[in-house]
Parts: structure tokens; sequence; C-alpha cells
């Protein structure tokens, strides 16, 4: 039996890496940091090993080398101007073995600035990247994309001339649009991750999703109700802390309604106007509805956005490994968004600054400088050739 003192001596100078315990005590992100604390290529490798790859294994390199050249491709397509990736050293751009990166990121050295600076850059990538690859939800996505949208087609219907209707046998709202979301983007979920204030594992409930356009407000209202009726929303199954409801004033809604809902009971045709001239009412009375969670959604962003768990079944004759020996299929649940808004709040979400251009702008400025950080932000601005201005019109006339 192996015999243990107590003892606080050391090889090494005896320190602290408070910059590791403070991020660790306090729940910040790697993708935060400024650099790393490995002192050479064991201890690169042996941080690799606790992240989850063994280098022995041939086809563990090969997963880090493709994520280092995925990540490679993201920055320069994604942050970089045009020539900006020649700022790139040559040996982090192109490193004879990848997980020599993680002993650049921890130099602190004054002229190894540049290497440790863009090797956390792409670390920080990577990171999102092995994220990404390892999220089991994304490998069974084409089940739960069947699945989800199923259960969705049970209430959204086409007629023969391509109109759509949310209908659950009882009420019959025409759709002024529609829009599925079948998969969010390998680049878009990475910008998504990337950019998050708060960590990096996080999870992106719009993967799949369902925007659900009606001709007003009070339509939006009646649509939650048949989905409420319908059972796909029901109290049990929404992500409370995800609820966002910049549409609508509910108390004011509620009094505008009990007002005309007789004369909605005594219509006979599909109340277009009436639901118009209740809209207005609203508008005129409604208190702003704000939203302070995600600052890249424009000011005048208006909708009803749900997050709906979805219990996902993997059946045991599909094959599934998960089901091996299972009696009942297994299940797990699953996150998707629905969004409710109106003609007008459509609208103006397709152009200024609420449109998803915009909000996409927005959301890359974030997220490169949280992978650049200050430090490499201004180290590209100092190194980059300026844009040349236009010449005025004037300079191009011809001599007089």
């Amino acid at each position: 039996m192996s015999e243990f003192r107590p003892t606080l001596e050391t090889k090494r100078k005896f320190s602290l890496n408070w910059g590791y315990l403070g991020a660790m005590t306090s729940g910040r992100s790697a993708i935060d940091l400024g650099a790393l604390a490995l002192r050479n290529l064991h201890d690169a490798r042996e941080f690799v090993r606790e992240y989850g790859y063994d280098l022995d294994q041939p086809a563990a390199r090969e997963i880090i080398r493709n994520g280092h050249r995925e990540a490679v491709d993201f920055i320069i397509g994604t942050f970089l101007q045009p020539g900006q990736e020649k700022l790139i050293p040559r040996d982090v751009l192109e490193p004879g073995d990848p997980v020599q990166l993680l002993v650049h990121a921890s130099h602190q050295a004054q002229q190894q600035c540049e290497r440790r600076m863009w090797s956390c850059a792409i670390l920080k990538v990577m990171h999102a990247i092995f994220y990404i690859d390892n999220n089991l939800e994304l490998r069974h996505f084409n089940t739960i994309r069947d699945q989800v949208f199923a259960t969705l087609d049970e209430v959204i219907h086409e007629d023969d001339e391509g109109h759509f209707f949310l209908s659950n046998g009882e009420l019959c709202l025409p759709l002024h649009h529609l829009e599925r979301k079948r998969n969010k983007g390998r680049n878009s979920i990475l910008l998504k991750l990337l950019q998050k204030a708060a960590y990096l594992a996080q999870d992106i409930y719009d993967h799949l999703g369902v925007r659900l356009v009606f001709g007003t407000r009070f339509e939006c209202l009646l649509a939650l109700e048949t989905l409420q009726r319908a059972h796909i929303l029901s109290i049990t199954n929404i992500e409370p802390n995800r609820t966002r409801n910049t549409l609508l004033d509910l108390e004011a809604a509620k009094e505008i309604f009990v007002k005309y809902r007789c004369m909605l009971e005594r219509s006979h045709e599909y109340p277009t106007e009436l639901l118009q001239k209740m809209d207005a009412e609203l508008l005129a009375v409604a208190r702003r509805q704000t939203r302070a969670d995600n600052p890249h959604s424009g000011a005048d962003f208006s909708s009803i956005q749900v997050t709906v768990r979805k219990m996902i079944h993997l059946q045991a004759e599909q094959g599934y490994p998960e089901t091996a020996g299972q009696d009942y299929d297994v299940g797990f649940f699953f996150d998707y968004e629905l969004q409710l808004m109106d003609k007008e709040s459509h609208q103006r979400s397709m152009t200024g600054p609420s449109s998803h251009d915009a909000y996409k702008r927005r959301q890359v400025e974030t997220a490169r400088l949280r992978v650049f950080g200050r430090e490499l932000s201004d180290w590209i601005a100092a190194h980059s050739s300026p844009v040349p201005e236009p010449e005025p019109l004037a300079a191009l006339s011809p001599a007089a």
C-alpha cells in the first residue's frame, strides 16, 4: 500500500493560476480567456486527452486536424476582410501538428504575442466545432425533424390553391405567411455558440422552428389558443425562460377582446375587418413590449416566441444502439422554436434594423470580438491596409 504524507513541496515555482481559478469559480467560458497555461507539448497532449481525444488513435488526430482546417476557414470567411488572412502566422495557419497551437496559446513572451493571439482565436472556434460534432441531438436530427413537423402537420393545412391555415378542427385561421426552418446551417450554429456572452456550450433552441404570420395581432392570440387546444402547446412542454413576447400587451388585448367577443361570436363570415379594428384599438392603448435578453434583435422586432419541448422517440426496430435491450422506445426531449407574428410586424422585419441581415451583422461583430478579443482586434486593425476611399466624381471627369 502506498504511503502519503502531507506536503506543499514542489519542483517548480510555487504559484497559483489566478486566471484559471477565476474562470472556474465564476463560470467564465474558455472562449473568454486571453491565453492558456500549458508549459510544453507534453502538457498540451495531456490536455487533449482529458478533453476527450486519444492522440494514440490516428482517427483522433485526423478529427483535430479537420477541426483546425474548419476553424481557419470559418475565421477567414466570417471575421476577416479580403487580404487579412495574410496576417495569420504561417505556423498557426498550417501547423505541422495542430496540438502545438495549445502551446502557442500559452506563451506570454512579447515576441510570440502574434502567434499566441491567433492560436487562441483558432482554438476557440475549434472548441465550438467539437461541441457541435459531439452533440447527440444533432446526430439524430433527421428523426427529430420528422417527428416535430409531423406534429405540426396535424394543425397546419394547405388548400388546393396553396393557401395555408391553422386549424384544430374548430377555429380555422388563415396564414399570411408560413416559414419552416428545417435545419440551422453549421456556420450559423457556430456563430451563435461563439457570440453567446455567458458561455459556449449553450443549447441552440432554433435548430428547428416554425414562423406563423397572421393578418392581425389578435389572430396570433387566437393561434396560441388553437395550438393549446391541440396540445402542441401546454404549460408542461414550454420552456418558460425562453418565452419572449414583444407583440402583445395581454392586459390591453383582454379588455378589447371582451368588448368585441359577442360580435366575433355572431360573425358568419371570417371577421377580417373586425379583427383589424380590434388591432387598431390595441395599438392605440397597448404598452410597448420590450426584450432585454438578446442584444442583436432590432428594437422594432415584434413577435411571440415560444420554445416547445417535445419528446423524441428512437424506435428499437430502427437499430439505434441506445435502444438495445429496451422494451419501450428510448425518448429524449428536444426544444424547437415556434414564432407568431402579424403581417405588419413581419413586413417590418424584412428591412432595416429589425431585418435578419441586420441581426446577422450584429451577431457577427459580437462573435468576432469575443473570438479575437480586444487585443487581437486592435492588432488586426493596426496591421491592415486601409480601404481606399472612392475618388470624387470630379476627379474622374476628363480634364477641362
